[in-house]
């Protein structure tokens, strides 16, 4: 009879820490896509100003050379946390992002 009370109780743990595992992976998930498309568009946005600094009418603008420089360090700090959480990472989109990144150098 303890058998049967220890097993169903050990069952009913297991389930509710598998439920507990579901949960939290469909979280990381969630985090992940939007933490690589955060990524994607910070980067977008700084080849964009980069871009818009190379153009003869704002070059040696300082406020868009500040700009530049802090989107870049935005750009870094997401990146170091897209690192951790790069499994859901649109490749595509990010080759074609650093294909522009490289047109600009």
């Amino acid at each position: 009879m303890e058998f049967y009370l220890l097993f169903a109780f050990s069952l009913l743990i297991n389930l509710l820490l598998i439920w507990y595992i579901i949960k939290i992976l469909r979280k990381f998930m969630f985090i992940s896509e939007n933490l690589a498309d955060l990524f994607l568009t910070t980067t977008a946005f700084k080849v964009f100003v980069s871009n818009l600094y190379s153009m003869d009418t704002y070059h040696g603008e300082p406020m868009i050379q500040q700009l530049v420089g802090r989107i870049g360090q935005v750009t870094d700090e997401i990146e170091n946390f897209r690192d951790i959480f790069a499994y859901t990472l649109d490749e595509e989109l990010e080759e074609e992002l650093n294909a522009t990144e490289e047109e600009e150098n």
